[in-house]
This record gives C-alpha cells, sequence and structure tokens, in this order.
C-alpha cells in the first residue's frame, strides 16, 4: 500500500513535466510544410492586379491616337487621350480594359481595347516584403511558385548580423481577416543548404529578419 502512493506521484510528476518540456521546445508558431527547390510542375498564379506606378501600355484598336504607355499614378489612377483620372489600381488588366472601352464609347463607336502590363510593381497585397538584416530589405513583386530561397536571392541574402533562424513570417488570410506567423530557419536553407527550411510563399507574407544578440 505505502509503494503505490510514491507510484502514482512519480507518474503524475512525470506527465507534468513531459507537458512542460513540449510548452518549452516549441517556438510557438506553427510549422509550414517544406517546398521544392524546383517546382516539379509549375502552375498560374492569381490573376495580377495593377498596383501603383505599373508601366501599362493601352492600345486601343485603329485608333493610335488613343493608344498610349502610361505609368499608374501613386494615387493610383491613370489618364489617356479624351480619359482623365481613370481608377487603375485594384483591377485586372481585363477590367481596366472593359471600363476604358465603357469610357471611350462616348467618342468612339465600339472601340476595342487592351492593355498590357509592361513593368511590375503590383499592390501591396500582391508583393513580398522582407525586412531587417538582410543585405538590401525590398519589396518584391509575388511570382508564381515562389519560394523563400527565391525572395533571400532576391535580396541579396542575409547580413553578417542576422539571426536567421529566429525570422519569422507573417501572412494574412483574406478569407478569414486573420494574421498568422510562421518560424522560418533561414539560415540552416543558405549556410547548411537544408531543403526542409525551404518553403513556398504567398503574395502578401513579410518575412523580418532579426539580428543576432552576439
Amino acid at each position: 500500500m505505502r509503494s503505490g502512493v510514491p507510484v502514482r506521484v512519480l507518474l503524475a510528476v512525470g506527465a507534468a513535466a513531459s507537458a512542460l518540456s513540449g510548452c518549452s521546445s516549441g517556438s510557438g508558431h506553427p510549422e509550414l510544410p517544406p517546398a521544392s527547390y524546383v517546382a516539379s510542375k509549375e502552375q498560374p498564379g492569381e490573376e495580377y492586379v495593377i498596383g501603383p506606378l505599373d508601366q501599362l501600355n493601352v492600345f486601343v484598336w485603329r485608333n493610335p491616337e488613343l493608344s498610349a504607355k502610361i505609368q499608374v499614378r501613386p494615387d493610383g489612377r491613370i489618364t489617356t487621350p479624351l480619359i482623365n483620372d481613370m481608377p487603375a489600381v485594384g483591377k485586372t488588366p481585363s477590367m481596366l480594359a472593359a471600363d476604358m472601352k465603357q469610357a471611350l464609347g462616348q467618342y468612339v463607336k465600339d472601340p476595342i481595347v487592351s492593355v498590357i502590363v509592361e513593368n511590375f510593381s503590383g499592390t501591396y497585397s500582391q508583393q513580398v516584403r522582407i525586412i531587417g538584416a538582410t543585405e538590401k530589405p525590398a519589396s518584391i513583386p509575388y511570382r508564381a511558385n515562389m519560394t523563400l530561397l527565391d525572395a533571400m536571392i532576391a535580396v541579396g541574402g542575409l547580413n553578417q548580423y542576422a539571426a536567421g533562424n529566429k525570422a519569422k513570417l507573417v501572412r494574412h488570410d483574406r478569407d478569414t481577416g486573420k494574421q498568422s506567423e510562421y518560424q522560418l530557419k533561414i539560415s540552416d536553407l543558405l549556410k547548411k543548404g537544408d531543403s526542409s527550411a525551404n518553403v513556398s510563399l504567398q503574395p502578401g507574407d513579410v518575412i523580418i529578419i532579426p539580428e543576432s544578440m552576439f
């Protein structure tokens, strides 16, 4: 009877210790599944949305005087012959072409309009932003099938003070409106070639790289 009490106590203490060690060893952030260095199958991304400072080629068939190569202004609008201050940001090229067709319909019978994006900046929701201890922090346009490795190449990798394995990725879920944080191991990816540390990115991701304390 005396031996039964210590056994129960030891079991309880052991369970508590296991629970505590599990909490302390976790990073507190969910993990992202690893991505391949090279996608096995390239797939198209979301339809492109025009952003400020994008370079556009607006072509009006059989009306060269109404066609123009223009840059989207910082306020998100464009001006072309016969059209002033047309909102462009947040629209796809086909949506903008349809709006311009409607506006030009006041002057031209059944205009055929096409919009081609020649130089991409994109909206912030379509960019990947890398800040902190990197060689050149930047916002880069998201490309279909982009991975963490692609983003780090674009910004020149980590600087000498970076704590790459303490980096985190902040992702906004458009459907739920919630924001999630994920732990990244950039040092393992770049310095050790650890393929499990390479993850797929999404439009709007923010990568934050802190500096080492030492």
